[in-house]
């Protein structure tokens, strides 16, 4: 059973503010910026309180301020020092910090009003690709290092799930300007990981393309009913996990017969597993090593 995070090591700690360990016990010893509870082996166990204050005492440091000087500070001065800072920063040094809050915290409403701010500076495609998908990376290696539980995964990608269909449905309320082609974006059997193609359907849909967003899991066979519904129809999938290696091939194979053989059928591919597809023979079958490159295609 998931349990949520509440104690952290110092290990966490360390690939949660990108402080090293090593340094975080020389504060801790040298200027009492945090009491950590100790466990029965005499290991540092830290709460949700010093995380949130180390992440912003980094910030703090990382922008110039001496941590004797921090030390010195009050909790409420440490914040105000730090609103301060990101006013001033560039969007991408300060949101990572503040979504990686959110998470810990499941607050919601940070996650919204930090959103609500990058919005302003930039566009939808921008904070995706430069903030949303670096912390997507970034959260990967925090579950991998149990820095972080499946609950805080989900709660923040639930979050940009949110954001993503919000502003589809705004773009689905005026008719496509370009209506050559339909893209038809779906995930293989067995694949889950849906993020990626949630944003590719909002580029479709921003680009003026008329889409049809079927999602997880689909088979090949449920596609042939669509073979009808546009003269140009491409279809768009991201092999993060399955197809894997040792299927893509046969996958291809089968698609081929069963889509491809219509006049006008495309399928666009990108995700983890496409480094397994050796260049392919059919040109109906494209092979995008990146979403921007995806998207340049668009």
């Amino acid at each position: 059973m998931d349990r949520v995070k509440t104690s952290f090591s110092i290990k966490n700690l360390e690939h949660l503010s990108g402080i090293k360990a090593h340094t975080i016990r020389i504060w801790e010893k040298r200027y009492n910026l945090f009491q950590p509870e100790r466990t029965n082996t005499n290991i540092r166990m830290y709460n949700l309180d010093s995380l949130q204050k180390l992440l912003n005492v980094s910030m703090l440091y990382k922008n110039g301020f001496k941590i004797s000087k921090i030390a010195q500070m009050e909790v409420k001065e440490i914040r105000d020092k730090v609103h301060n800072i990101t006013l001033q920063k560039s969007p991408y040094d300060w949101s990572l910090g503040l979504f990686k809050l959110s998470m810990i915290n499941f607050d919601q409403r940070l996650f919204t009003k930090t959103f609500d701010e990058l919005m302003g500076k930039m566009s939808f495609s921008e904070i995706f690709q430069s903030i949303f998908t670096p912390l997507m990376i970034e959260l990967g290696v925090l579950w991998q290092t149990n820095s972080i539980s499946p609950s805080h995964e989900h709660f923040i990608t639930s979050l940009i799930k949110q954001k993503i269909h919000s502003l589809s449905e705004k773009l689905q309320e005026s008719s496509p300007l370009n209506t050559e082609k339909t893209f038809v974006l779906y995930l293989p059997d067995n694949e889950i990981h849906e993020l990626g193609l949630l944003f590719l359907n909002y580029e479709v849909l921003n680009k003026g393309y008329k889409s049809i967003f079927l999602g997880q899991s689909i088979p090949t066979a449920s596609l042939s009913n669509l073979q009808d519904k546009s003269k140009h129809m491409i279809y768009v999938s991201c092999f993060t996990i399955e197809p894997n290696q040792d299927r893509i091939q046969a996958y291809l194979s089968d698609f081929e017969k069963e889509i491809l053989s219509s006049d006008g059928a495309e399928l666009w591919i990108s995700g983890y597993q496409v480094q397994h597809i050796p260049k392919p023979k059919n040109k109906k079958i494209r092979i995008f090593h990146s979403a921007a490159d995806l998207i340049k295609e668009l």
